[in-house]
This record gives C-alpha cells, sequence and structure tokens, in this order.
C-alpha cells in the first residue's frame, strides 16, 4: 500500500499506533483519536522520521468531527480500530460501549458513503464478536454486521487477542511482577488466542490490499493458548518466585473464545495460511 490518504481511528492506541507506524512510510496518515498526548507523540516521533502524520484529536461519537475529518482530508483508505475493547469494564458502562462502538461506528460508515474518494473501510474486530456473552462482544458485532452489509470498499478484519497491547495479560502480569505479587489468573482452564501486534497489524493491512468488500477476513492465529500455561512460562522465563493466583472468571469472559460461527466455519475459504475469507 503506497502514496494512500488514511485515517487511522483510534490512532492513538496500542493497536491503531502499530498500524499507524507501518503504514507511515509510503502514505500519508491521518490520526483521529481522543487521547491528546498518545495522539501527538506519536505523530512528533514519525514526522521527525520525515514521515507526513497529522494529528486529529476528536471523538467518532461526534458526526462534526468526522464531516470535518472527510472534508479536510478526503481519506482514499479508514482503518478504524477506534473502540471500546474491554469486556468487564463494559458490562458495568453498557451506554458506554454502545455509543462508540455503534454509534460512532454508524457515524463514520454513513459519512465513508458520502465521498467517492474513498477506496476501502477496513474495520478492526475482534473473537469476541463471535457467540459473546458480553456488551463488548455484542456492540462488535454489530458494527461487523455494519460494515458488511455495505458492500464494495467495506471490509471487516477478526483476530483475537494482542500481545502486549493495553489491558492485555503480558502488561498486567509484567506490572505484578515488579511489584512482587502473584500473577493472576482468572480460571486454570481458560484458553485465548494470540498474536503479536506486529503480526496482527500486517496481516490486517494485507487484508486491506486483498478485500474486495462485502467480506470477513479472519486471520489464523493457531492454537488456543492456555492462560495457566502462559503465566507459568513467563514465570520461568523471569526465574520469578511469586507464584500464581486464580480470581475467578469477570463479568462478560467466556472459557474458551472462538475465531468463528459454526456457520461461517462450513463456508471459509484459506488465503495463503494467513486467514481465512467469509
Amino acid at each position: 500500500m503506497k502514496d494512500k490518504r488514511i485515517v487511522v481511528t483510534g490512532g492513538g492506541g496500542s493497536l491503531g499506533q502499530e498500524i499507524v507506524r507501518q503504514l507511515a512510510p509510503h502514505n500519508k496518515i491521518f490520526i483521529l483519536d481522543f487521547n491528546e498526548t498518545a495522539t501527538f507523540d506519536l505523530s512528533e516521533e514519525l514526522s521527525q522520521k520525515g514521515y507526513w502524520v497529522k494529528p486529529r484529536v476528536g471523538d467518532i461519537r461526534n458526526p462534526e468531527t468526522i464531516k470535518d475529518l472527510f472534508a479536510d482530508f478526503k481519506p482514499q483508505y479508514i482503518f478504524h480500530a477506534a473502540a471500546y475493547k474491554h469486556v468487564s469494564p463494559m458490562e458495568m458502562y453498557p451506554k458506554e460501549a454502545i455509543d462508540t462502538n455503534i454509534l460512532g461506528t454508524f457515524y463514520l460508515i454513513r459519512e465513508a458513503k458520502q465521498w467517492e474518494c474513498l477506496e476501502k473501510f477496513v474495520f478492526i474486530s475482534t473473537d469476541k464478536a463471535v457467540q459473546s456473552s458480553s456488551i463488548m462482544g455484542a456492540t462488535k458485532r454489530l458494527g461487523e454486521i455494519m460494515v458488511r452489509n455495505q458492500g464494495k470498499g467495506f471490509i471487516v478484519v477478526r483476530f483475537g487477542n494482542v500481545l502486549g497491547s493495553r489491558g492485555s495479560v503480558i502488561p498486567i502480569w509484567q506490572r505484578q511482577i515488579d511489584n512482587k505479587e502473584p500473577l493472576t489468573v482468572t480460571h486454570p482452564e481458560m484458553t485465548r488466542y494470540f498474536m503479536t501486534i506486529e503480526e496482527a497489524v500486517g496481516l490486517v493491512i494485507k487484508a486491506a490490499e486483498h478485500g474486495k468488500g462485502g467480506q470477513t477476513y479472519v486471520l489464523d492465529m493457531g492454537k488456543r493458548v492456555s492462560i495457566l500455561q502462559l503465566a507459568k512460562d513467563i514465570i520461568e522465563k523471569a526465574r520469578y518466585g511469586g507464584g500464581i493466583k486464580e480470581i475467578g472468571i469477570r463479568a462478560g469472559e467466556l472459557m474458551h473464545e472462538k475465531l468463528m460461527f459454526e456457520e461461517e466455519e462450513k463456508v471459509a475459504v484459506k488465503i495463503n495460511d494467513n486467514f481465512w475469507i467469509i
């Protein structure tokens, strides 16, 4: 992907920042995020390398912000990564998840449909949208449906947990090790899919280049990983003697997450060992 005008919503978050970093060397990037510190720090870092990266502090829940963004920048690609992504907090604040993950996505789609300059709209989703019992998962599933229904140029990319992203287990465990506390796991039998942030974003970009529209790309994340075994591996690698503490499953969490619904598994087509297309 080269010489494109690209908007990254949620560009101040872990995943959004990596999308910006991978695309910045060959494109013009506009970052939209309400975190002004992260947004400006990233734009300054990359601008000093000679890349065209501009910050835009704003909220996708504000339709006027979205209109101004399109009028000012006329994007050819949108990578929509702005979302509330943590399961348990959104069980306590469902309206926030609905306003951002559903309404914010709706406002972005509505404006995108008005501009002929737009070539691709890429919606970043999660395995928590599959057979979810959580508010967050349900809002991301509705986001998937809205984007897919737009047809040509509108693409969903779905994957599991990203190692090292904000709120993921690795930073939590690192903080616990620093504080000489036991590593916490919710349940000894819980499993999750994991991928590094660099791998995930690399495949997101490939899916964006490959996709025609009205499709969901599901990243191949290998086999599920035992959270308990991962904690044990971290303890062994760090030579840490703080032990492991079971804290119980939190609100909205599933014991085992899936990357696809059963009906999707029947029709999914594998591409290049990297992802399935539904």
